[in-house]
């Protein structure tokens, strides 16, 4: 029995081990193209997302997803203050399907992000950026390029992410 669980703990730090090499070989890699939509149903390029040389903040997230309105409500509250600081732009991408898509812009609404918003109804973009499961946040320096990601939300995650965004402008 010990050691089977010492090798079940082996493959899973080999597997941690695989995909921290994997994302680390993907830094620099550019958006790939794929279609979503904006909060009045217009059809959107991802590859077309810029921020005029300045760092952008990618978030996969979903209406359902607990952790995921806790990270996008206290990153909101600070967002003004971000912007100021660091000129980041976020663009929150939601993975809810086509059934659940019409009821996005409402909830958007109703908490009044100030960020820019986008339905990926059929997943092609969550597929293109190997996402498995939101919250998935993705960090582009000012030439548009992955260079941070982080999955899943602890409280406090937002502090680690300003602090990754201001190395990216060079403040501390």
């Amino acid at each position: 029995m010990k050691n089977a669980q010492i090798f079940l703990i082996s493959v899973i730090f080999l597997a941690l081990g695989f995909t921290l090499i994997a994302n680390a070989q993907e830094s620099g890699k550019k958006l790939p193209s794929a279609k979503v939509k904006d909060m009045r149903g217009q059809t959107i390029n991802t590859a077309d997302f810029e921020n005029d040389g300045k760092p952008m903040i990618v978030n996969f997230w979903a209406t359902w997803c607990k952790p995921c309105l806790q990270e996008l409500n206290n990153i909101a509250d600070v967002y003004p203050e971000w912007q100021e600081q660091t000129g980041v732009k976020i663009i929150a991408i939601s993975i809810d399907d086509s059934r659940n898509s019409k009821k996005v812009a409402p909830f958007v609404r109703g908490r009044n992000w100030k960020f820019e918003v986008y339905i990926d109804e059929n997943s092609d973009f969550k597929r293109a950026m190997n996402v498995a499961n939101p919250p998935h946040t993705f960090l582009l320096n000012g030439k548009g390029e992955i260079v941070w990601e982080h999955n899943g939300y602890a409280p406090g995650d937002e502090k680690k992410l300003l602090q990754e965004v201001k190395k990216l402008v060079g403040k501390k």
